[in-house]
């Protein structure tokens, strides 16, 4: 699945998602952002929402990468921590599994400056939602 060219889908689009780099089966996976001066508050500060976004992004691609296609990862619980503040350019989200269960997973991630400095620091609880149930619940949602 990683490619040089990010997925067509307008939520990645929104988010600045420049390309997967990596989906390892083990449960870990990078993705590369941009984030843009219109993700920005004052100071030329990205906002807390885009960080928290991307660090859980990464991890929900790690949760794809170790359980396949079939889920969803839906977040249950999502603590973010910020170290620094994250200004326009390239960011590069790590995802990982910290416990994996049948039903529920426990991830970490953070999101980091191309040269490594650590800006922030997410944990999450993952329900490992099976996929076609969640697409159908949400088509009836929308009648």
């Amino acid at each position: 699945m990683p490619d040089d060219t990010p997925p067509d889908h307008p939520l990645y689009r929104i988010m600045g998602l420049r390309r997967i780099v990596d989906m390892n089966p083990e449960g870990r996976s990078t993705l590369e952002y941009e984030a843009r001066e219109e993700m920005c508050h004052s100071g030329g500060v990205v906002q807390g929402g885009f960080i928290s976004g991307w660090i859980d992004a990464a991890m929900a691609h790690a949760a794809i990468a170790k359980n396949g296609q079939d889920i969803t990862p839906m977040t249950l619980e999502l603590k973010v921590s910020f170290f620094a503040p994250a200004r326009p350019g390239l960011v590069i989200a790590e995802g990982w599994v910290e416990r994996h269960g049948r039903r529920t997973s426990f991830y970490e991630g953070h999101l980091k400056t191309p040269n490594g400095t650590v800006l922030a620091k997410g944990t999450c609880t993952v329900l490992l939602a099976d996929r076609a149930r969640v697409e159908r619940a949400s088509q009836e949602a929308r009648k």
